[in-house]
């Protein structure tokens, strides 16, 4: 693992460590910094804020399963995936998502899997998705954070593979047939 790595995984340890007490919101760089034992340049050396701490710390954990849609994975294999990461790091999670601050995670999480998604579109046809079927990914990716979201701050009652199947249940016929054209399924 690189230096810079290193650091951030310390940062990130120190965030989570703040969130078990703080919310997100009310946490400041000074105890993020304090808690990692470093200085306040060496954090914005690697982040813009706490936001893009908290955004870089999801992608490391849930980036990896998404990228196997379509190669090894189906969409409900790689959600079950991600809802598992979620569910381990559940304090982590539980604050990170309370947040409604314009680049809160929910945000990055609808940008991150929407982006993912037409991009995959992409390569696999060649061409971005006619109007309709980005119109239905968008309301697609939107719902799924938002019923992300509700199971995380519900407490995370159903299973992992509970959620993802009726994520990918929920899917508009349209955007499924597409998916499901795409080997996706």
């Amino acid at each position: 693992m690189e230096k810079q790595d290193k650091t951030r995984y310390r940062l990130a340890e120190a965030v989570k460590k703040c969130m078990k007490t703080t919310p997100v919101d009310k946490i400041t760089v000074k105890d993020i910094v304090e808690g990692a034992g470093v200085a306040r340049q060496t954090f914005y050396r690697n982040f813009l804020d706490k936001y893009d701490l908290i955004n870089w710390y999801f992608d490391k954990l849930v980036l990896a399963c998404f990228q196997q849609i379509g190669v090894s994975h189906t969409v409900e294999e790689s959600l079950t995936q991600k809802l598992q990461f979620i569910l381990e790091e559940k304090a982590f999670f539980m604050g990170a998502f309370r947040s409604d601050d314009h680049n809160s995670l929910k945000e990055h999480d609808f940008k991150l899997i929407l982006g993912f998604y037409h991009d995959l579109m992409v390569r696999k046809t060649g061409s971005p998705p006619v109007d309709d079927i980005r119109f239905l990914l968008e309301m697609y990716c939107q719902g799924s954070v938002y019923m992300t979201v509700k199971w995380i701050l519900g407490g995370m009652k159903e299973r992992p593979e509970q959620v993802a199947k009726k994520l990918v249940e929920a899917m508009p016929a349209k955007l499924e047939q597409v998916f499901e054209e795409l080997g996706l399924m």
